[in-house]
Parts: structure tokens; sequence; C-alpha cells
């Protein structure tokens, strides 16, 4: 499960208080996500989501976050905004950590998206880049190439102990991505970490994309790139589904239309996002104790990825 912090019924109730948004009817630990504690709440006008940010969220990076939600719930974008107590305040400290209680959207998280929710999928993220066009804050991507750097040195040694051979795999993507990085394509603010189950769906519609807990400025298509290594894959990496890449693409092209230098810096880009999550996920396997309640991910998964993208260049993402 994803609870890491308890909050008893009476610690939200009281919560509850502060708001205009009726009185408690339940509450429950949601089991979904890896990062934060999060509580389904029912009251008696609607339904929202607790969430204790803990981790790797820094409560300074909150504002951020909260910011570029208002921007896309603004636009019509489909995005769960912070609620405001009736002081204005969004952020609070719940058992010690730093707490926002987020509107409820409806929909499920797919664990087996076929062609046509892909597509959807790339709709929803070209109609989320041109909304946040004019988006202006900027917050630098602490898990871009300095940080896969650091993130490699902090593994060390120990990478090989995932699997023979990685940490010298891992040191030559990093060279070769340090010398091919795409630094002067368009930059705005990204998701940077949309996954299946960061996008609710009803059917083949998108009803909401959440968990913004990564957003930050970096370059436009490196948002794709990382959607498309998440979405185009078995959950092991060992399968590519064509049919949803193209799909995907196709989706966020006829919104957010790539330029010919976009579109020939992606398989690099693809590189990139196989990376950030095989280090992360290393990070997180090497240190995640015996008898953590969550369950660690494999990077081998994010491996599998890389290597496809290696071996296939420019293909994958011809027009």
């Amino acid at each position: 499960m994803a609870v890491y912090t308890h909050v008893s019924a009476e610690r939200i109730a009281r919560l509850l208080e502060r708001y205009d948004v009726g009185t408690l009817v339940s509450a429950k630990g949601i089991a979904e996500g890896v990062e934060n504690s999060n509580y389904l709440i029912e009251t008696s006008k609607d339904r929202f989501i607790l969430t204790l940010y803990e981790k790797r969220v820094d409560a300074s990076d909150l504002p951020f976050f909260l910011d570029v939600l208002d921007h896309l719930a603004e636009h019509g974008q489909p995005v769960p905004p912070a609620i405001a107590d009736r002081q204005g305040e969004k952020i609070q400290t719940v058992e010690g950590k730093p707490a926002c209680l987020i509107a409820f959207l409806p929909g499920v998280s797919l664990g087996e998206p076929n062609a046509d929710q892909a597509r959807a999928t790339g709709t929803a993220l070209g109609k989320l880049h041109v909304a946040l066009a004019g988006f202006e804050d900027e917050r630098p991507n602490p898990l871009s190439l300095h940080g896969w750097q650091e993130l490699a040195e902090q593994c060390g040694p120990a990478l090989d102990d995932i699997q023979a051979g990685l940490r010298a795999t891992v040191g030559e993507e990093l060279a070769f991505l340090e010398a091919n990085w795409p630094d002067a394509l368009p930059r705005s603010a990204i998701h940077a970490d949309l996954f299946p189950d960061n996008v609710l769906m009803l059917g083949d519609r998108v009803t909401g994309i959440i968990d913004f807990y990564f957003a930050c400025t970096d370059i436009r298509a490196y948002d794709l790139a990382v959607t498309h290594a998440a979405w185009c894959f078995d959950d092991d990496g060992g399968g590519f589904d064509t049919d949803r890449s193209q799909a995907l693409l196709s989706g966020y092209d006829a919104e957010q239309a790539l330029s010919d230098a976009e579109r020939a810096a992606l398989p690099v880009l693809a590189r990139g996002a196989s990376l950030r999550f095989l280090l992360t996920r290393a990070w997180d396997w090497l240190n995640t104790p015996a008898d953590a309640l969550v369950t660690r991910k494999n990077p081998l998964a994010f491996l599998r990825r890389l290597e496809f993208y290696r071996s296939t260049g420019s293909e994958v993402f011809a027009a």
C-alpha cells in the first residue's frame, strides 16, 4: 500500500472544519501511488482527496505545483486543483507533513491501455502543453541530466547488484546523453510523469490528469518522450506496442504539432526518459527496506526500454 502516514478519522474531521466542504462521512487510504499518502474523503457535500506529501516532494515546491494546477483548471483542462480553506490557504500541516485537500475527479487508471486510450492520452497531453504555453513560473527539473549523474554516483557499484554490467551501461548512456542532449528545443512547464496511473479514464475518454508532483520547466517534447516510454510497452519493458505508439504520437501531434527538430530529437529524449526512471527505480530498489510497505518497482523494466530505443533509432517516431 502507499499510505505512509496514518491519519485518524478524528484528525481528518477537525481538518475539514477549516473548509466549506461539509462534514466527514468516510475516509479511506488509497493504495495506489508510491510517493505520497492519499486518502479518499467523502463529506456530506462531495468527494475529495487528502494528500500528505512524503519522500521526494519538497514543501517549498508545492506552490509551483498548485499554481500549475490552477492555471490548467482555469484553461479548462481536466486536472484536480487544491481546495482553499476559509482563510484562503491551500497548504495545511497534517501529522507534521504538508498536506492539501484536492478536488476528486471521476475515472479509473488503466493497467492495460489500448490504442484508442493511448490516442486520447496523447491528445490530452497536447492540450495540456497548449494551455501551459502562457504559464510563466519556472521550476528547474531536478531529475534531468545533472540529477541522473548524481543518482548514478549515489548508486555506485551497487548498480551491478541489480544486474551485472548495469553500472557500465548507465555510464555509457550518461556520456551519450550529455553529448547529444537537445537543449535548444522549446521549453515549458511539463508534467514529467504521465504514466497510465496518472491518467483517469472512462472508456476511451480522459477524465483526469493527476499527480503533478514532478512538474517542472523542461523540454516540452521530453514530456512526450516520458509518456511514450510509459504507455507503449508492457510493464516489464519487454514488449513494444506499435499501435499504441502511433496513436499516442498522432493524438499529441494533432493538438501540439511537433516541429521537425522535436521529432528528430525524440529518440534521444526517450533514451533520457528511460534512463531517468531506470535510475530512480534503481535508487529505490537499493534503498527501500525489505519490510517497507511499498512494493519496489523493477528498474530493469526501463533498462529494456532504453535498449529498445537505442536499437530502433528514429523509425519509431517517424511521421
